[in-house]
């Protein structure tokens, strides 16, 4: 049952990536004392985006070693 809990909540963060908030603090310090909410849109998502690329390509590098493992 924690394994069906934990693959939801990391799918809901990976396709919903404004629920993510991924910003460190002095980051969103800095942002919300501009009071430009699209800077801090826009850092969101290309943290959010940053993060996810070392999971895709770990992905496929386990997708590529299954399908050789299989042959």
């Amino acid at each position: 049952m924690k394994k069906y809990i934990a693959i939801l909540s990391f799918s809901i963060l990976l396709f919903i990536p404004e629920t993510a908030e991924a910003q460190c603090a002095m980051c969103r310090a800095v942002l919300e004392s501009e009071g430009s909410t699209e800077t801090a849109k826009g850092i969101n998502r290309g943290i959010v985006y940053l993060m996810a690329i070392p999971y895709i390509l770990v992905g496929v590098l386990f997708f590529v070693v299954y399908k050789k493992l299989k042959n």
